[in-house]
């Protein structure tokens, strides 16, 4: 178990190797094999973080996306339809804890960007719910993601996508040039969540939503949590109580804000996660139910 680093960018660099491990994994992953076990005719392919295809992939516990079988933060977030749209690779890579292109109702003609795109999972399903006439940016940080996320684009044939580098902290668009700002399990790994919500308020132009799933709190975490950096990859560690979220959505300009539970995790769930090895049973006790996955709603006002 390693402890989270503390300066802002010795985190991000963490949290870029933890993540680019995953990509690398899926890259060296045979496609033959990973179609053969999980294509669209077989059960879907995990959603956990991290994850390794090329051990025992075509076990049903690998293939399944049930919460017994796999991370419970990540699985059972799509559709067996959504999940024949994409390349399987797309799906191996996941690491998400919704569905924010379901929950976005996108429309045709929309530009859409996803912060911290991975694979490119949401990125390639925006692109068909926006069709021809809109367009969808991923942005991602680390390479093995980002080229993951361009070979899936590539095998889906998909035109109407772009993939850049940066960090949500700085996106790398112009003022109000997408309509739709969505993330999945991401903004949660910042280490400054505020100026990621300045900057999404930034590129959306007027009336534009920002419709993200992520890990929120209700109630105060263990101080426990926060050390252990695989609590941290796996979008707890920091996760932004509700109280804080809504009133940082607020400071940066937007409005019409909701938070939906998602889901709500039980202890069971947080130890499957790997994020509570380190607490005390009294501790333990207080995070079962906490923890829950949010639909993430606002709009940056109509001018």
């Amino acid at each position: 178990m390693s402890t989270v680093p503390q300066s802002d960018e010795q985190l991000r660099q963490e949290v870029s190797a933890w993540y680019a491990r995953t990509a690398l994994q899926v890259l060296g992953t045979p496609q033959d094999r990973a179609a053969s076990c999980c294509g669209p005719s077989e059960e879907a392919a995990p959603q956990g973080a991290p994850v390794d295809p090329s051990s025992s992939c075509c076990e049903p516990s690998c293939c399944s996306t049930s919460a017994g079988s796999s991370n419970p933060i990540t699985s059972d977030l799509y559709t067996q339809m959504e999940l024949g749209e994409i390349p399987v690779a797309a799906v191996l890579a996941s690491l998400g804890c919704g569905n924010p292109t379901a929950l976005a109702e996108l429309k045709p003609g929309e530009k859409v960007l996803d912060l911290g795109s991975g694979g490119g999972i949401d990125v390639l399903l925006s692109a068909k719910r926006v069709g021809p006439t809109g367009f969808a940016y991923g942005l991602d940080m680390t390479d093995p993601m980002l080229e993951l996320a361009e070979r899936n684009r590539q095998e889906a044939g998909i035109e109407n996508v772009r993939f850049l580098k940066g960090i949500i902290e700085a996106i790398p668009l112009p003022d109000n040039s997408v309509d739709v700002v969505i993330s999945n399990c991401v903004i949660n790994l910042s280490a400054d969540k505020g100026q990621v919500l300045r900057e999404a308020y930034r590129v959306l132009s007027p009336g534009g939503r920002f419709a993200v799933s992520d890990i929120v709190v209700q109630g105060e975490l263990p101080p426990a949590l926060h050390h252990v950096m695989e609590a941290w990859a796996g979008c707890v560690a920091d996760a932004l109580e509700e109280t804080m979220y809504r009133s940082l959505l607020h400071a940066a300009g937007f409005v019409d804000i909701e938070i939906e539970v998602t889901r709500r995790y039980s202890l069971d769930d947080v130890d499957q996660s790997g994020a509570s090895a380190s607490l005390s049973p009294e501790e333990r006790r207080e995070v079962d139910g906490q923890i829950i996955s949010a639909f993430v709603r606002a709009r940056k006002p109509a001018k």
